[in-house]
């Protein structure tokens, strides 16, 4: 029954204006008002994927990443990403450089926080 549906992904955010202005500005990603009356976002992505943004009055920030964004070069991305504003930030256990890349076993990955502290990471495979 479910084997053909087209699911889609979701998040929280405390406020969608803020939410729409990261994402489609900072970012630069394709952002869309699905109710702006209540606080809904499409996230358009590559691979014809949205992702449903949602506010929500009592919004806790994820404590896991939420969004991979994977990338050709890490370094651009994370210095362009930093030109723009974002901030990346720094776990226990985790070798990090000091753009905040993690360049040890697996993907070289980064993370950053949206507005509403969840998480998110630029990565780019070996």
């Amino acid at each position: 029954m479910l084997a053909d549906s087209k699911a889609y992904s979701g998040f929280a955010v405390d406020d969608a204006a803020k939410a729409k202005e990261f994402y489609g500005k900072t970012l630069g990603l394709n952002v869309s008002d699905i109710s702006e009356e209540h606080g809904l976002l499409s996230l358009h992505l590559a691979g014809d994927r949205d992702v449903l943004i949602y506010s929500k009055p009592d919004h806790a920030p994820a404590s896991y990443t939420i969004l991979n964004f994977p990338v050709d070069d890490i370094d651009r991305a994370v210095d362009e990403l930093a030109q723009r504003g974002v901030r990346f930030e720094r776990y226990d256990g985790f070798d990090q450089d000091e753009k905040g890349i993690a360049r040890g076993e697996g993907p070289q990955i980064a993370w950053f926080k949206d507005p509403a502290g969840n998480i998110l990471a630029v990565l780019q495979e070996p």
